[in-house]
């Protein structure tokens, strides 16, 4: 069965200047509090390897990824691989996260994307599971700027 390329995306407008939206997404403390208690390790840096370490539904899970671009308050682009997703570890079944940052006066939009979801029901989980991601970093950083 070949798999689609079918590429969910999910948006949102964090009332928080670029600065602070930007550092949420680069800091690992930060990353913890909005991202589903994950521990990220990565020194952000091109060409370096970013891992995710934490429990999803009970589960414990470690993914892999390797940043592909950042420009720092404008986009941060990265590969993707969860075992948990019952694939093997192969370049082709990595997704390649895509997150643009668009500063209006002292607000911030946040445009994400991720591709390779091989169905329709994958795309929708993977949009539901990055809705709730950006809708706990507005929370956040809103909260810091009531």
């Amino acid at each position: 069965m070949e798999s689609k390329n079918l590429i969910a995306i999910s948006e949102t407008i964090i009332n928080a200047p670029v600065e602070e939206v930007w550092e949420a997404l680069v800091s690992p403390a930060e990353i913890k509090k909005y991202m589903f208690n994950t521990t990220v390790v990565s020194d952000w840096k091109r060409g370096s390897k970013i891992v995710w370490k934490g429990d999803w539904k009970g589960k414990p899970y470690e993914d892999k990824g390797e940043i592909l671009e950042i420009h720092p308050k404008k986009r941060l682009q990265y590969s993707h691989f969860s075992p948990l997703g019952g694939q093997i570890d192969a370049p082709e079944n990595y997704h390649i996260v895509t997150i643009d940052l668009e500063e209006d006066k002292n607000k911030t939009k946040i445009s994400l994307s991720q591709d390779k979801n091989p169905t329709e029901e994958a795309k929708m989980e993977s949009e539901k599971n990055w809705t709730m991601m950006l809708s706990g970093l507005k929370t956040l950083l809103e909260e810091r700027h009531p």
